[in-house]
């Protein structure tokens, strides 16, 4: 049976497995018959030291792709690169926008270090703005479009431009698309677009209707309630059999979660993994 497996590196909590340490952020392993993906780097680089806790060896990745510019994504990128050496890096070309935080006081919360720094240790940046398929049934999905009326975004965070604060547009938000004969997995870094965008993006990008799955941070935990009540019940309407929620989405958010989708639902804790049957 072909299986896509998905191994949660970093993640604010830790789940029952010894050796595995918690840090704000999230980086996901993501292994297909073709490729080994990884997805994002968390913030401080504890993926180093928890990735042999989970028979993971970073330095075999194929690729990695940064979901968008924010540190909790990218801060562990010194720490992944110093374990694999050159590596193809696909990002959005606003990857390094200055982003920043009302959160408790104005502060950047950008990518932390220099792309010069970077591209010194081996990230080879591969700038990808449109959808782009880059393994066999593995889209990037490049700048989501923003189509529903509810999805507000977060107000609290901003860019700076030419000396001007100016609601961040995320347009480096990404996501990953995994096309197979059981329909779309859909793995989110923060879904700063929107879960529902995102989801109908992946339809029209890959041709495929029915969603399968969906793994990763919604952003719903800062979210109105109204947006909150819209989001769950788009995805009751999808049949997923999987759906796996972390980082940004919030505790109180994973409980409503876990109540209006029962055994479908599941916490994806640092230390989670996945082996998801994609073909019977």
């Amino acid at each position: 049976m072909e299986t896509i497996k998905i191994s949660v590196l970093c993640e604010n909590t830790v789940g029952s497995m010894a050796g595995i340490s918690g840090e704000w952020g999230l980086s996901m392993l993501v292994e297909t018959k073709d490729a080994k993906i990884l997805f994002d780097t968390g913030e401080r680089g504890h993926l180093a030291d928890n990735a042999p806790a989970l028979g993971v060896d970073l330095q075999t990745v194929d690729a990695l792709v940064l979901s968008h510019g924010h540190y909790d994504h990218t801060g562990g990128l010194p720490a992944f690169l110093r374990l694999r050496g050159p590596v193809p890096v696909y990002a959005h070309p606003d990857l390094f926008a200055s982003h920043y935080s009302l959160l408790q006081r104005e502060h950047y919360i950008g990518v932390p270090f220099r792309r010069e720094l970077l591209e010194s240790m081996g990230a080879d940046f591969i700038w990808v703005r449109q959808a782009q398929e880059i393994k066999p049934g593995l889209w990037i999905s490049g700048t989501v479009p923003r189509t529903t009326d509810f999805e507000k975004g977060d107000g609290r965070l901003y860019m700076k431009r030419d000396g001007q604060k100016l609601p961040d547009p995320f347009a480096d938000d990404m996501s990953l698309f995994c096309a197979t004969p059981a329909g779309l997995l859909i793995i989110l870094g923060c879904a700063h677009a929107g879960v529902v965008n995102i989801v109908e993006h992946a339809r029209q990008v890959t041709g495929i209707d029915y969603v399968y799955g969906i793994i990763g941070g919604t952003h719903l935990g800062p979210a109105s309630a109204e947006q909150q009540e819209a989001t769950i019940d788009y995805l009751q309407k999808l049949n997923l059999r999987f759906l796996a929620a972390n980082h940004c989405t919030g505790l109180p958010v994973m409980a409503k979660l876990a109540a209006a989708f029962g055994s479908v639902f599941h916490f994806a804790p640092a230390g989670s993994v996945f082996e998801l049957p994609v073909k019977n």
